[in-house]
């Protein structure tokens, strides 16, 4: 019988198809519900603080990820985690089929939240098994792919959910994300290898052993700076990220080019973006692709702003264009990022350490969605990205101290 881990080719295919049923929730929630609500006369600043409720389950998934490190036996492995969590993500969504997104408001909130813990629980276990099945020399590579994976699941139910709505319906756009995330459940039985739950050990040790490299870890100075790193790097794409679709609409943009342009043009850069800078991060060293993309972003959010503000409105063919290379930035960043994480953690706390360094990037999702919504409230689209780029700057001196403090881990 095949096992897609014993292979190079194989890895990169499980984990780009399991990373698919993890982005078409989040291209659903993250892109397409805002700019549906924006649509719908609900204000910016409300758009924002949902999803910031939305994204915490993904910030705080560190809080339940020692469970998956420890609970796991020859009968109950990794991939019982992923197909559990993804039976309840898919489940949580059916009553979606026959719910209002308006008149249901409250309950379909309550549903996707429910699901949002479940697509975090899976995050975790999927992230933990790819450390314990990927070699640090093709991280970067399988990082790449994982985050085309999760992007075109992000096309799908992002951009594409707009599309499809307008089409067919919300129906359609739920039993699509349904499928899809059931879809990866086929491909965890052509994968039998996990290494992790074949170490034959009573669970009390297992939870004694990872309490005492949890210890060693939290004593490591770049632990906490990588930490802080992954709290503030992202602030600038992800503030972006947080209200572009209502923003190309404030800018007069129709929601079917928004859902046009998100579904196509901004994936596959990403996508592109994602695969060429995991290879990049392999051949270059992770800290230096880290820090040249993170500058690049950067540099694009400030050329936004001050696109919209020389332009009013924002001139639209080059609004277009920057956040097209934006996007390419942000593949780039994404897969370079993760990789360094990855090197960064301990094989035996594959999901709990992990988890932690994840945890808080969606903690910067989280808090930049917060801020960029009430400055864009108070002084518009251009100081608000152009303050949330500055952020991201800040992060170069952390990264430059984690590099000095990790000389052991990082090429």
């Amino acid at each position: 019988m095949t096992d897609l881990l014993r292979s190079p080719g194989g890895r990169r295919l499980l984990f780009a198809v399991l990373y698919l049923s993890e982005g078409a929730p989040i291209g659903f929630i993250w892109w397409a519900l805002p700019a549906r609500l924006r649509v719908a006369g609900v204000p910016i600043e409300e758009i924002a603080s949902l999803s910031a409720l939305l994204i915490l389950p993904w910030t705080l998934k560190f809080l339940w990820a020692p469970l998956i490190d420890t609970l796991r036996s020859p009968r109950w492995t990794l991939r019982s985690w992923i197909f559990t969590a993804q039976t309840v993500m898919g489940l949580s969504l059916v009553p979606l089929l026959i719910l209002d997104l308006h008149s249901d408001f409250d309950l379909v909130i309550g549903l996707l939240f429910v699901h949002a813990v479940a697509a975090a629980t899976q995050d975790v276990s999927v992230d933990a098994l790819a450390i314990a099945s990927v070699s640090g020399e093709e991280k970067g590579s399988v990082n790449g792919w994982m985050q085309a994976g999760m992007l075109l699941g992000r096309s799908a139910l992002g951009g594409g959910a707009l599309l499809l709505a307008s089409a067919f319906g919300d129906m359609a756009v739920v039993s699509l994300l349904i499928g899809i995330i059931w879809f990866s459940m086929g491909f965890l039985f052509l994968s039998r290898a996990d290494v992790v739950a074949t170490i034959q050990r009573e669970q009390w040790e297992r939870l004694k052993d990872v309490a005492a490299r949890l210890k060693t870890i939290l004593r490591c100075r770049s632990t906490w700076l990588a930490l802080v790193f992954a709290l503030i790097g992202g602030a600038g794409f992800e503030a972006v990220g947080a209200v572009v679709t209502p923003f190309l609409i404030d800018m007069g943009i129709s929601i079917e080019e928004t859902g046009w342009f998100m579904a196509f043009p901004v994936v596959l850069a990403m996508m592109i973006g994602a695969v060429a800078g995991g290879y990049l991060s392999d051949l270059m060293g992770r800290i230096r692709s880290v820090r040249l993309f993170l500058l690049l972003i950067a540099v694009l959010i400030l050329s936004i702003s001050v696109t919209i503000e020389s332009t009013g409105n924002g001139n639209t063919t080059m609004l277009f264009m920057l956040l097209g290379a934006l996007y390419l930035g942000i593949g780039f960043f994404t897969a370079s990022s993760y990789a360094l994480f990855m090197d960064m953690t301990d094989v035996h706390l594959g999901a709990t350490q992990f988890s932690a360094y994840m945890g808080v990037t969606n903690a910067c999702e989280m808090w930049s969605a917060l801020a960029v919504g009430q400055l864009v409230g108070g002084f518009g689209y251009a100081i608000a990205f152009a303050v949330m780029a500055a952020v991201s700057f800040a992060a170069l001196p952390v990264l430059k101290r984690l590099s000095n403090s990790s000389k052991e881990l990082l090429r």
